[in-house]
């Protein structure tokens, strides 16, 4: 058996499973110390299908804990930006368009050095050793405790950003933690630089998130490995997510996505998860959510590393409903649903409130919530509706019909037929989908970058790439006989000399259990 849970921001839910089958899920209100919430719902799955430790062979988690620090501007480390590009790039240094108060919360300071390649792989410039030791020179003498290096097109060849980064810890010694911008983002100078420096700035709050996390799954006697979820899907071990905690972002809406897959039979489909903040929508393609196509915007940065594509709106069990107006969210009481709804004995009218005086849920005291004028809960009903189906109208990419799923707690706010869609499938086990997605998550490997294909050769290229993509999934821990190419992407670069082509190529694979990633 194995577990996957999924920490929100109202709920953390929980599920045991046996291989794909779902034997018990539970939900549970998310603590101020998430901690204390995985050890309660591990404990509620215990109480409902005994078990002993040694019958875990995995934990899967999926967590908010880093992009909410990131929106926060909280637990962030002094980080520093260098970049190797010199003498081109000036124009625009490391971190121009980053709002102030992020900068200020992570003492950010930024630095230029000679360095970088062309598309093809030409050198700019050479490094310079004795200008990198300067800089990290003065990156010691202000505190910084992590750096983020990135190079001109070092997704083409990352030589140069590893060179740099051996030079830079030579004078600050081991106390600082580097990353580098090849192993984060995609082609993409400053989009990929953010990503890196965003995640340089987790670096501290990763390793003392991940020892909170395996101290509360141990001390409910499991010793099995321990696993996060990435934003595409696929997992991560302990020691990935120390070095590159970045990748948990949007890992939650990724693992209902999963999820609904899984308990609905359906791998092309729209999903739509209600929690109790917001209702995110999004589409399964083969299985998997599709990706933006776009930059990402975190906190007010933009970023190029993979994301789901997914239209978030404020609606969900615990947001806050107008009297007036009959609109919903996006204002939300969060985890404070089971004191503050007026069906727990508060005195906050909430769209959990309206499902349950409508009768879709039944949960808490109806008798406080039978004075609410059924015309209103009605429109209240019909506005959620209302909504939900522009978000998917909006989502999809062709007019053909596409089913509809439905997963989430909050997914009782929604009706049997939304407008324009037809009828929604609400799978069994749809409230815990994220736990389930978390559990099944598979390991993965992807490939982009820019090649310059020679004449005659592009079946003998494309053929690389693919066999590289499936290499590195196999080496993150996928079972051989289970990796297929689920994505791929050939894009021609018409303005570049030498029949320049970016290709990305995801790979994805099964969990080999008696692996450690």
């Amino acid at each position: 058996m194995h577990i996957g849970i999924d920490v929100g921001g109202t709920n953390t839910d929980a599920a045991l499973m046996d291989g794909n089958r779902t034997l018990v899920g539970i939900k549970h209100s998310t603590t101020p110390d998430v901690t204390d919430g995985i050890i309660q719902a591990i404990a509620g799955l215990r109480a409902q299908h005994p078990f002993n430790g040694a019958d875990i062979t995995a934990v899967m988690i999926g967590t908010a804990h880093f992009i909410n620090a990131l929106v926060q501007a909280k637990r962030l480390a002094p980080t520093a930006a260098l970049r190797l590009g010199l003498p081109a790039t000036q124009a625009l240094p490391p971190l121009v368009d980053w709002p102030e108060t992020l900068k200020s919360a992570i003492e950010a300071r930024s630095y230029l050095a000679h360095g970088g390649y062309e598309f093809d792989g030409r050198p700019i410039s050479p490094l310079d050793p004795e200008e990198l030791r300067a800089h990290a020179a003065d990156m010691q003498r202000h505190g910084i405790r992590s750096v983020a290096i990135s190079s001109v097109f070092s997704p083409v060849n990352h030589d140069l950003e590893v060179e740099a980064a051996r030079l830079v810890g030579e004078v600050p010694g081991d106390g600082v933690a580097i990353s580098l911008s090849h192993e984060i983002g995609r082609i993409g100078l400053l989009e990929r630089e953010n990503a890196t420096v965003i995640n340089a700035a987790l670096r501290e709050l990763a390793s003392e998130i991940v020892d909170g996390l395996t101290a509360a799954v141990r001390a409910e006697g499991i010793d099995a490995p321990i696993f996060l979820s990435q934003n595409d899907g696929t997992l991560m071990d302990e020691d990935y997510v120390r070095r590159y905690p970045v990748a948990t972002f949007a890992s939650g809406p990724t693992n209902s996505m999963r999820g609904a897959a899984l308990t609905s039979g359906l791998d092309t489909c729209a999903v739509i998860d209600v929690g109790g903040t917001t209702a995110d929508v999004g589409l399964l393609i083969n299985g998997f959510p599709r990706e933006t196509a776009n930059e990402v915007k975190v906190a007010g940065v933009r970023t190029n590393f993979r994301m789901p594509d997914v239209l978030s709106l404020g609606i969900g069990g615990g947001s806050i409903v107008n009297l007036e107006t009959a609109e919903v969210g996006p204002e939300s009481v969060g985890y404070n649903l089971g004191t503050d709804a007026l069906v727990f004995g508060g005195t906050t009218l909430t769209a959990t409130d309206v499902a349950v005086a409508a009768g879709r849920a039944n949960i808490g005291d109806p008798a406080r919530v039978a004075h609410l004028d059924p015309a209103f809960v009605q429109r209240v009903l019909d506005r959620i509706a209302e909504r939900v189906a522009e978000a998917v109208d909006r989502m999809r990419t062709s007019p053909d019909p596409i089913p509809v799923v439905a997963v989430g707690g909050g997914s009782v706010l929604l009706p049997d037929v939304l407008p324009i869609f037809g009828a929604v499938s609400k799978p069994e086990n749809y409230a815990v989908a994220n736990a389930i997605g978390a559990s099944i998550a598979q390991v993965g490997g992807e490939i982009d970058k820019v090649y310059s294909i020679a004449p005659g050769q592009r079946e003998e290229t494309l053929a690389a790439v693919r066999g590289e993509a499936i290499e590195k999934a196999i080496a993150a821990g996928a079972k051989p006989d289970s990796v297929s190419i689920i994505d791929f992407d050939e894009v021609p670069i018409p303005y570049l000399p030498g029949n320049a082509t970016r290709i990305r190529v995801k790979a994805v694979g099964d969990l080999s259990m008696g692996a450690s990633l």
